[in-house]
């Protein structure tokens, strides 16, 4: 029987893929119609090929059909504008497994640019997403936005202009992104309560902030751990934020490198972190208010090292850090630590190895308590001291398959 059932399942697979078509759709007249009506009409194993020309589109596509590949003719070959878009959606939304979509840009979505929710092997390779305005509040908040999925393989993308952050992984597990470009946002790349991801070989610039790691309450899924940041370029994050009032990431200082908040086990190493005028890497507390008795605050368990640290801090945007300067009589240490060690109700233990100092060590007593800042500067900060090595996160390693459209 098992050799019946396997030989049935292998001979359904041949069959679906001698089966599986290419439907074109090429720009004109109808196009929002034509190119829905393809998402809907697609068959597993199916590819939806659009054209080389631009598509002006008046309302968001969806897919929810597995194993489509959406594709086409390179990201500036292939544009869908949806400036004429009437609802706030997103322009292009996913809510089936082992999808691809590649080779086309996206400009001027009223909400986000392309969004995958609850998928699993979801891939985003070789897209533009941009708000054509340049850095605005009303642009839309994520440009590449998989959420609570699995499997996530984000591969030489490039997001202009989103209002929250370029490329967002929110929720979700075993994630790379790689060989990127984020720009202009106000936060370029964000893995937020996420587990297992690694971000490299991407560049982050001329946005708010360039790389962040949260990790936030009262979300379906929390305790975010596992994230190695390594090879990346983090340089001259010089735009003013420009984030919506209200959003978590309105409060990113302008000249954010990498901004690590309430996560757990994040290595940061053989990055190139220079011309960030606030700091170079800085580990925060989450500081509003939050009732979930499960929730940890606190950064830990972090290690910085082996990067290749420029001139960053030189004016500094964070709370109290003008001041801090003054006091230093010197521009701001390229590693910043609030240095919170303890919050009522958690009992795991706070470890950082911060060896690409000198660091700034604010020794707050309690998250965003700057006005009790007693700040000190050392030339690493290994707390507590002694710390044994803190074992590099396992290399995230994705379905065979899917690894292989990012060869």
């Amino acid at each position: 029987m098992i050799r019946f059932t396997t030989a049935l399942l292998a001979a359904t697979a041949i069959a679906g893929a001698a089966h599986a078509k290419t439907i074109t759709v090429a720009p004109g007249p109808d196009a929002q119609e034509r190119i829905q009506t393809a998402l809907l009409d697609a068959k597993p194993g199916d590819t939806v090929a659009l054209g080389a020309g631009r598509f002006d589109l008046t309302d968001g596509l969806s897919l929810d059909v597995d194993s489509v590949t959406v594709k086409g003719a390179g990201p500036e070959a292939t544009v869908l504008s949806f400036k004429g878009q009437k609802g706030a959606g997103e322009g292009l939304l996913i809510t089936s497994d082992k999808v691809t979509v590649r080779d086309f840009g996206v400009e001027d979505t009223k909400g986000d640019g392309v969004k995958s929710k609850g998928a699993d092997q979801i891939s985003f390779i070789n897209l533009r997403v941009e708000w054509t305005g340049g850095p605005k509040e009303t642009n839309g908040a994520y440009g590449v936005y998989p959420v609570a999925s699995t499997n996530v393989l984000i591969d030489k993308v490039l997001v202009r202009g989103a209002s929250d952050a370029g490329i967002y992984v929110g929720q979700s597990k075993n994630i790379i992104v790689k060989r990127s470009r984020a720009e202009f946002n106000v936060a370029g790349i964000e893995i937020e309560n996420s587990m297992n991801a690694d971000v490299f070989d991407n560049v982050a610039t001329r946005n708010t902030g360039g790389i962040l790691v949260f990790d936030l309450p009262n979300l379906p899924q929390m305790g975010g751990h596992s994230t190695r940041l390594f090879r990346n370029k983090v340089v001259q994050n010089d735009t003013p934020n420009f984030a919506p009032k209200g959003n978590i990431v309105a409060n990113v200082p302008m000249g954010t490198g990498v901004m690590i908040m309430a996560n757990r086990n994040v290595h940061v190493f053989e990055n190139d972190i220079d011309g960030n005028a606030s700091s170079g890497v800085i580990l925060v507390s989450y500081t509003q208010t939050f009732d979930d008795k499960s929730y940890n605050p606190l950064p830990r368990d972090v290690v910085v090292r082996n990067n290749r640290i420029g001139k960053n801090g030189f004016d500094p945007k964070f709370a109290g850090g003008g001041l801090i300067k003054m006091m230093l009589k010197s521009d701001i240490p390229p590693i910043v630590w609030d240095g919170v060690t303890s919050f009522p109700g958690t009992t795991e233990p706070v470890r950082v190895r911060l060896l690409d100092g000198p660091v700034l060590n604010l020794r707050l007593p309690g998250p965003g308590q700057v006005e009790k800042a007693n700040p000190a500067v050392t030339a690493t900060a290994v707390i507590p001291d002694p710390t044994p090595e803190m074992a590099e996160p396992k290399a995230v390693v994705l379905p065979k398959a899917q690894a292989d459209l990012g060869a």
